[in-house]
């Protein structure tokens, strides 16, 4: 079910459940976010943790993967439990229950992006620059607020768009 065997996405039912990390990753007021021609909405860099590594490994490699930075975390800022309808071309009209983990990341100075990443369906991905009051959609939505005036303690989301 996910894009690589040891990628925690197992089938449960008729869904599917997601173990995923999230990076946030912000520099003069604005968020770095993916984006793919095949989606009209943008989402944060990060990706599903893999079989044998933890959360903390698992946003570390996702960022480096999507922006060629190897990054440090900050620290652990929300836990998101999320039901949405998949969209992807091989999840589309499926129930997915996902659990994610979204870190604080160190921007280091002088910090360019370059994505080189696909979807799982394998749509190139791209990077950019956005504000949280930016009249788009993208994913999590809770960070248009948060973000704002994010706190120092962990924050726990929930989200049911089934």
């Amino acid at each position: 079910m996910g894009t690589e065997k040891n990628d925690m996405c197992v089938k449960c039912g008729d869904g599917i459940i997601n173990i995923r990390v999230g990076a946030i990753i912000v520099k003069n007021g604005k968020m770095l976010m993916v984006k793919n021609n095949a989606a009209d909405y943008y989402y944060s860099v990060g990706g599903r943790i893999k079989m044998g590594e933890t959360s903390d490994e698992a946003v570390v490699r996702e960022v480096y993967e999507e922006t060629g930075v190897k990054m440090e975390i900050d620290r652990l800022g929300f836990v998101h439990e999320n039901y949405f309808t998949g969209d992807s071309e091989k999840k589309r009209g499926l129930p997915i229950y996902e659990i994610s983990f979204f870190f604080f990341m160190k921007v280091p100075d002088g910090f360019e992006p370059k994505c080189g990443s696909f979807t799982e369906d394998g749509v190139e991905e791209y990077v950019c620059w956005i504000s949280p009051d930016d009249n788009v959609k993208y994913y999590p939505e809770f960070f248009r607020t948060e973000l704002k005036h994010p706190e120092k303690n962990v924050k726990f989301i929930k989200t049911d768009e089934r």
